[in-house]
This record gives structure tokens, sequence and C-alpha cells, in this order.
């Protein structure tokens, strides 16, 4: 079975430095994990925070 040996809740502002981001993660073998989030802070200049879980799993 393919336990998950890390956690991380990437987030950020919602633009294309976000998204590389995640494909970073993506591109390093992390899986997507659950569905994405999105926050609506009026008090910010770029009111959208966004967040997306990944995960890595352990290898048999």
């Amino acid at each position: 079975m393919n336990e998950i040996a890390e956690y991380k809740l990437l987030t950020g502002e919602d633009n294309s430095e976000f998204c590389d981001r995640v494909t970073e993660f993506l591109n390093k073998g992390w899986e997507l994990y659950g569905s994405p989030i999105m926050h609506t802070d009026s008090s910010r200049k770029n009111n959208r925070i966004v967040g997306q879980a990944v995960v890595r799993r352990n290898k048999d």
C-alpha cells in the first residue's frame, strides 16, 4: 500500500506563480490531494487566495 509520507498545503495569490509552484511539485512526483480551495480577502490588493494540498507517497 502506498501510504502518505508527506503532506503539504500550498497557498498563495491566485496567479501564474502559484500555478507554476503546484506544477513544480507535480513534476517532482507529488500528487494532488483533494480539491483546490479559494478564499476572498477584501483587505488584500489581490483578494483571491488559493490553496492546493499535495502528498508524496511511500514507494513499496
